[in-house]
């Protein structure tokens, strides 16, 4: 058997051989923990966490959260809630300076109470933004970015589905970390809102501002589409931050409500139920795959001690507590890069949550820090995931560099809501400590 330290730069160096030639990010970090067990503790051994490590992940009441909140999201794509609500707030900025990008990035942040997920929220709002702003004559770059960024909003705000995972990871309360990321969320929408905003009053050519006039009437009368995403922040997020309900039974609720609002807008067929269904079942799987091979990676970093050796060296050095913040996002920032945010959350937490946690920094407030760094990473080149989404989904024709172009501005208003999150921490942790 080899030694826990040269086990490690081995599984590493594969790792991220596997990682570079193309394999699935969730089978790479499996078959790292699995050779580095092997290497360690032996085949047989290894062998037999491989074959209880997917059914104890995924047989979890905690994780039951995940596909609930999915489905919740997609019924309510099917629902037509995004167009209601891109539709109501279009009518209220329209006139604004860049009113129909800040419209697009409200709606988003508002989709995000009932989605979760960042990847539905901009392939949503690309096939139905994107040709509403190309046609006002907006610059298909910002339009691009604006939708690229505001899918990320989908992380911050309750339900989370990064959150849930961070949670689980962390062992930390998942109704306390899906209200924390509240108004932090909110926050990074308004600050969208204001950098738009700026910004095309700075080159007016990048957004003209549209003469179609909305009546007061019809203003008012659009707010009344919206109803179904009010219902469903409520009836979720309320009931966990009352105590009314733990976060798995509000995930199904969740779910019930979206359903019953389809039958209310008379939506519902056996077809689209499929639809939904196997779009909600695919997610998950990919996700549940990510989980179960960060566990079996994570399985191994314990058995062989590595996780304590590493933490206690790195404590060891005494750095002041900003430094070992700096070195969390910036390791954050790289691996954005490359991997998705999920499979950087399972790779990175068990090695650095008990050094950020051992340096005083609250767990609760990590956990946002954390989402709001992936958030970033999603649209950062190379890959920048929701990036590619946008590109791939919208019916005005776009290249990789127009989207990466357009996110420049949004990844500067993110580092903005970073730095105050970082500065005010009670800016995360009032509604949470409000909840004790």
């Amino acid at each position: 058997m080899l030694d826990p330290a040269t086990t490690g730069v081995i599984v590493f160096v594969a790792l991220f051989i596997m990682l570079a030639v193309g394999v699935h990010i969730g089978v790479a970090l499996g078959l790292g923990g699995l050779l580095g067990m092997y290497l360690t503790i032996g085949p047989d051994a290894a062998f037999a966490q491989l074959a209880t490590i997917p059914f104890s992940t995924t047989n979890s009441f905690t994780l039951a959260v995940i596909p609930l909140f999915i489905l919740m999201g997609a019924l309510s794509n099917q629902a037509g809630l995004t167009s209601d609500l891109y539709r109501a707030a279009y009518n209220w900025l329209g006139r604004f300076s860049g009113g129909l990008a800040m419209a697009t990035t409200l709606a988003s942040a508002a989709f995000g109470a009932a989605c979760g997920s960042t990847i539905v929220n901009a392939a949503v709002f690309t096939r139905m933004a994107m040709p509403e702003m190309t046609k006002f004559g907006y610059d298909k770059r910002l339009s691009a970015g604006c939708i690229a960024a505001s899918g990320t909003l989908a992380s911050l705000i309750p339900p989370s589905i990064l959150m849930v995972i961070y949670a689980i990871i962390t062992e930390q309360s998942v109704a306390q970390l899906l209200v924390a990321g509240l108004i932090p969320g909110l926050l990074s929408a308004a600050i969208y809102m204001a950098g738009i905003y700026l910004i095309v009053r700075a080159r007016p050519s990048l957004a003209p501002v549209s003469d179609i006039r909305v009546p007061s009437a019809e203003k008012w009368r659009s707010l009344t589409g919206i109803w179904g995403i009010g219902f469903l922040f409520i009836l979720v997020i309320g009931g966990i931050y009352t105590g009314f309900f733990i976060p798995t039974y509000a995930g199904a609720v969740g779910a019930f409500g979206a359903f019953l609002i389809v039958l209310s807008k008379r939506r519902l067929s056996g077809r689209l139920l499929i639809d939904t269904f196997k779009e909600a079942g695919i997610t998950t799987t990919t996700i549940f795959i990510i989980v179960i091979g960060g566990i079996v990676l994570a399985r191994f970093l314990t058995y062989t001690g590595l996780i304590s050796v590493i933490s206690g060296w790195l404590l060891g050095l005494g750095l002041p507590p900003y430094m070992y913040l700096l070195a969390f996002a910036v390791i954050y920032l790289i691996l954005g890069m490359f991997i998705d945010p999920i499979a950087i959350m399972v790779m990175t937490l068990p090695v650095m949550f008990p050094i950020m946690t051992g340096v005083g920094y609250d767990p609760i407030w990590l956990g946002v820090i954390s989402i709001k760094l992936a958030e970033i990473s999603l649209i950062t080149p190379p890959v920048g995931l929701n990036v590619y989404v946008v590109r791939s989904a919208s019916p005005v024709p776009l290249t990789l560099e127009d989207v990466f172009t357009g996110v420049w501005p949004f990844l500067v208003l993110d580092v903005i809501t970073l730095a105050l999150l970082i500065m005010f921490p009670q800016i995360v942790l009032f509604l949470p400590r409000l909840m004790l």
